[in-house]
């Protein structure tokens, strides 16, 4: 059997493949990017932008439910479900092909169909649709396989009512209810949408937590505020799950009803992803794994120990985010590229500050150091400064006045090193906490840079005011702030 000799080969067109394969293009011609499933990668087809879709329509469904205390009010919203997943699936699809048409600029030599393996740390056999096999040698090798969801045996019984994120915007309506498991990003995002636009949701937690939130204070608001749109359980006793004709029968502890039964169109398994590996015959890599079978890998360099081979993306089970998977794609293929010459060239890439943000109402964010992280790294030698929304002026006159944000420094230094919020505009706050704390800026010197009056940023102000205190580098915050402005 003939085999091809590359520089390169990249295993997966996701987003950290495709970003792989751009940087190792810089340093070679002779590379060959290789994949079993679809154009098109996770956030596009089945994650970020579906969600994101869907959660639209959902918030415009709720504004037009809740808009009476502004005085203006709207007839109850007619809610097509239908023509909601129609949308869903038509954008979607509008923005896999801008992901396709990228990969059809690739030369033709450069693209394989194909399932891949190891059988030597340097040589891949490839499976094509057909069931024909073919080698390929590669000077260095890279690993993006992305990853998939995780079924637990737990809803084996359950049969064809199980629905994953890759599944669910494929039904042709809404269903009228729907259980999730799983009040993690994609479960509570997807619950609340649904919950938003007709549909009967409940959702069930295991560990106490939502795992989208380290903060316990925050997480405690969260979940009083999202048992209020729909039933959450954070740490539900669920008996049995099982397909009885067309629904799912779940027998669990309610926390008011005690032991009930309650029937359901489906259940949503939002139980975590698992990374695409099982098929890659790691073993004949001569890789180090570790106990969930992920290869140990240096995350600022993508390089698998001392190997010829990186890895990059969900298949780390690092942090799977879309901009974390460029990053680790963009590190692991230069590595691959300026390393051709010898392994000595690897080098670290630029990590960026975590930013995490849930699309929830009100949204969820985390940015820098967790409060748990900081704890464990940091014994007493950190403070927090805290804000309620409740009451700040801008979330009130807007009717957003619901949540908390958490922010931690570092005493000593002043250093902002975390935050963590519940509550509006958390996906711009985040962004913004994320680049003081990555230009390792000290509260005091945020605290200089302007603040607009009347905006949420103001309540990021009274938080970082609580803190500066609190670490010791400036006076007690006056309970009415007049050089703020009114609700400042």
């Amino acid at each position: 059997m003939k085999t091809r000799q590359v520089d390169i080969a990249i295993i997966g067109a996701g987003t950290a493949g495709l970003s792989a394969y751009r940087e190792a293009r810089k340093y070679t011609d002779n590379l060959v990017l290789i994949e079993a499933g679809s154009h098109g990668t996770t956030c596009a087809r089945v994650g970020c932008m579906p969600s994101k879709l869907l959660i639209a329509a959902a918030d415009h469904a709720h504004h037009a439910k809740h808009n009476g205390v502004f005085g203006v009010d709207y007839q109850p919203p007619v809610i097509d479900g239908a023509a909601v997943l129609k949308r869903v699936r038509d954008e979607r699809d509008r923005f896999v092909s801008f992901v396709i048409d990228s990969v059809n600029e690739f030369p033709v030599e450069h693209k394989l169909h194909a399932r891949a393996k190891f059988i030597s740390q340097h040589d891949l056999e490839l499976t094509d649709d057909s069931g024909a096999t073919s080698h390929i040698h590669a000077n260095r090798i890279v690993i993006a396989t992305g990853s998939s969801p995780a079924v637990p045996d737990f809803f084996r019984d359950a049969g064809n009512r199980v629905l994953t994120s890759d599944n669910l915007f494929e039904l042709d309506n809404l269903p009228k209810s729907i259980a999730v498991f799983g009040p993690g990003i994609i479960g509570l995002e997807l619950g609340q949408a649904l919950s938003r636009l007709g549909v009967r949701v409940a959702v069930f937690g295991k560990n106490g937590e939502i795992s989208a939130i380290k903060d316990p204070v925050i997480c405690r608001y969260a979940d009083a505020e999202f048992n209020k749109e729909f039933y959450l359980d954070l740490s539900a006793e669920t008996e049995k799950v099982y397909a009885e004709n067309d629904a799912v029968v779940i027998q669990y502890r309610h926390r008011e009803q005690g032991l009930i039964e309650e029937r359901f169109d489906y259940v949503l398994a939002a139980t975590g992803r698992r990374p695409n590996l099982s098929g890659l015959n790691l073993e004949a890599a001569d890789l180090e794994l570790d106990h969930k079978g992920i290869p140990f890998h240096n995350r600022y360099t993508g390089q698998c120990g001392a190997t010829s081979i990186f890895i990059a993306g969900d298949s780390t089970n690092d942090i799977p985010l879309l901009h974390e998977a460029a990053d680790e794609g963009r590190i692991a293929g230069r590595n691959a590229g300026q390393s051709l010459a010898s392994l000595d060239n690897v080098l670290a890439g630029l990590r960026r500050t975590p930013i995490s943000v849930v699309f929830t109402d009100p949204q969820i964010a985390r940015v820098g150091q967790s409060l748990e992280e900081i704890r464990r790294n940091c014994i007493n030698c950190y403070a927090i400064g805290e804000v309620s929304f409740e009451d700040q002026g801008r979330a009130r006159v807007i009717n957003k006045n619901r949540g908390l944000l958490r922010v931690y420094g570092e005493q000593g230094s002043g250093l902002l090193l975390g935050a963590e919020m519940f509550g509006p505009a958390a996906e711009h706050i985040a962004h913004q906490l994320a680049w003081v704390i990555q230009l390792r800026l000290t509260v005091t010197q945020i605290l200089d840079l302007p603040f607009y009056h009347p905006v949420i940023e103001e309540g990021v102000r009274t938080a970082l005011r609580d803190l500066h205190h609190k670490l010791h580098q400036g006076a007690q915050m006056p309970v009415s702030c007049l050089d703020c402005g009114p609700g400042a």
